[in-house]
C-alpha cells in the first residue's frame, strides 16, 4: 500500500501540527452553548468530536470531504475510501493498489465460518455479522503490534492493516451470512478480478444478467459510507476506538448501534410500512389514497417510516440518488413506484404540522424497494448491507483519529438536580 502510505504520512503529519497549533492559540475559547435540551436530548447539536471525513450540513446533506455525495453516485466504494482517508480522489494507479489489497486480503479464516455455523438457525444476520468480526480479534495487526511497544506515531499505520483486512474480508462474510441464514445454498467464492462492490453482489449469489444489482452495489455502497462522527455507529465506534481498542472491537460495537431500530435498521421499517401500504390497497395505491392513509398513521401518532432527520432539513440528497437509479431501470416497478407515490404525498401532509421539522425523505425511504426489485428481498439482511458501507466510514475515521493522536472520549455528566439548579441560575439561552 505504498501509494495510499506515502500520501496519508503527509497528510496526517500536516493535520497533527494544525491540530496542536488550534490548540495552543485558541484552546481557552469557546465554540458552542450547550442548553438544558441538549443535556435532555441525548446531546444533540453537542460539538465535542473533530471529523474530517464528512460533514452533513442540514440545508444540503451529506459531503464526503466537501464534495456532494450526489457528485460521487458513479464513483467505485475503493475510490470513496481513499477520498475518506486523504481528502482527495485516487488517480487509477491507487485505485488499482487497494483492488489488489483487498483480493490479497479477502481470505476469511475458517474458523469464522465455523462460528456462524454453530449459531442459531434464526439468529438475526446482525448479530452474525458483529460476531464474525469480534471472533475475528486475533488478527488485529494494531493489538499485536501495540503488545510489542509500538510507537505512537505507528498507530495510524496498525489501524490502517485492520481497516483494509477488515474491509477486503466483509463482503465475503456478509455473503455467506445471507446465503446461510436465507438458506440460499453454499458460499460463492470471491472473484478477485471484480471489484469491491461488485464482488460482493458476486458472492451474494442474486441473479443479475445485465450487471445491474453489481451497479446498484456499488450505489448503495457509496451513498451509505459515511454520514459524520455523530451518528450512534460511528460515535460508538470513536468511543470505543479512543481507549485504543483495534477495530475489531470498535467496528463490531459500532454496528451493533447501527441494529438498532433508530439507526440501520429504520430501512426495512420503511419498506414493510411501503409493502402494507400495498396490501391495504390492494396494489399500488395512488396519490390520494396514500395521502388519507399518511393523515391517518399520523393522527394515530405514528410516524411514516423513511421521512424526517435529525440532522436534515431538506430531501436527503442520497434518497434522490436511489430514485435516479430505479427510474432508469425499472421506473415501473410496483413497489418503486409506491415509493413514488409516497413522495408526492407524504411531505405535504407533514408539512401541516408545525412540531415536524423535516417533511422530507431520507436515504431509507427508497434503498428497499430498489433491493427488492432484483430479488433481495430479506429485510432482516440490508442492515448488513448497510454495515458492510459504513466500515468504509468507521474504519477511516479509526486510522485518522489514531494518526490525528485524538484522545480518550471522556465527557462528564450531572444529576438530574444539579441539571434544575443550574437551569435555574441561568439567564442565558443558547443561540
Amino acid at each position: 500500500m505504498k501509494i495510499l502510505n506515502d500520501k496519508l504520512a503527509k497528510v496526517l503529519a500536516a493535520k497533527r501540527d494544525e491540530l496542536k497549533a488550534i490548540g495552543k492559540e485558541h484552546g481557552d475559547k469557546v465554540v458552542g452553548q450547550i442548553a438544558v435540551e441538549q443535556v435532555l436530548g441525548g446531546a444533540r447539536g453537542m460539538v465535542a468530536l473533530v471529523c474530517d471525513t464528512s460533514t452533513v450540513p442540514a440545508d444540503k446533506g451529506l459531503h464526503i470531504r466537501g464534495i456532494p455525495i450526489g457528485e460521487l453516485a458513479e464513483r467505485l466504494p475503493e475510490e470513496i475510501y481513499y477520498l475518506l482517508l486523504t481528502g482527495e480522489l485516487p488517480d487509477a494507479a491507487a485505485v488499482k493498489e487497494i483492488n489488489a489489497e483487498f483480493a490479497q486480503r479477502n481470505k476469511v479464516p475458517s474458523y469464522v465460518f465455523d462460528v456462524l455455523d454453530a449459531m442459531p438457525a434464526d439468529s438475526h444476520p446482525m448479530a452474525m455479522l458483529n460476531t464474525a468480526v469480534l471472533v475475528m480479534q486475533r488478527e488485529s495487526v494494531f493489538a499485536k503490534r501495540y503488545e510489542s511497544g509500538m510507537p505512537k506515531d505507528e498507530y495510524w499505520q496498525a489501524a490502517l492493516e485492520d481497516g483494509l483486512n477488515l474491509l477486503a474480508r466483509l463482503p465475503g462474510i456478509a455473503a455467506a451470512i445471507y446465503r446461510k441464514r436465507f438458506k440460499k445454498g453454499p458460499r460463492i467464492e470471491s472473484n478477485p478480478k471484480l471489484d469491491w462492490g461488485a464482488n460482493y453482489a458476486h458472492m451474494l449469489g442474486i441473479d443479475d444478467p445485465k450487471g445491474e444489482f453489481k451497479q446498484l452495489m456499488r450505489l448503495y455502497l457509496v451513498l451509505h459510507c459515511d454520514h459524520g462522527a455523530g451518528n450512534v455507529s460511528a460515535c460508538t465506534a470513536s468511543t470505543v476506538g479512543s481507549a485504543l481498542s483495534d477495530l475489531y472491537y470498535s467496528l463490531s460495537a459500532g454496528l451493533n448501534g447501527l441494529a438498532g431500530p433508530l439507526h440501520g435498521l429504520a430501512n426495512q421499517e420503511c419498506l414493510k410500512w411501503v409493502t402494507e401500504t400495498m396490501e391495504k390497497f390492494g396494489g399500488v395505491p395512488s396519490v390520494a389514497q396514500i395521502t388519507k392513509y399518511a393523515e391517518e398513521t399520523i393522527a394515530a401518532k405514528r410516524v411514516v417510516p423513511g421521512y424526517g432527520h435529525a440532522v436534515l432539513r431538506v430531501e436527503d440528497p442520497r434518497f434522490t440518488a436511489f430514485v435516479k437509479f430505479g427510474k432508469a431501470h425499472f421506473p415501473e416497478d410496483p413497489v418503486f413506484k409506491t415509493v413514488q407515490n409516497v413522495y408526492q404525498a407524504v411531505p405535504a401532509v407533514l408539512k401541516q404540522h408545525p412540531k415536524i421539522k423535516n417533511p422530507w425523505p431520507n436515504v431509507d425511504a427508497a434503498s428497499g424497494s430498489l433491493l427488492c426489485h432484483y430479488g433481495l428481498t430479506e429485510a432482516d439482511y440490508y442492515t448488513v448491507l448497510f454495515s458492510v458501507s459504513r466500515a468504509l466510514g468507521i474504519t477511516a475515521q479509526a486510522v485518522l483519529a489514531r494518526g490525528m493522536g485524538l484522545p480518550i472520549f471522556r465527557p462528564s455528566d450531572t444529576t438530574t438536580k444539579k441539571l434544575r439548579e443550574a437551569a435555574e441560575k441561568s439567564t442565558t439561552k443558547a443561540g
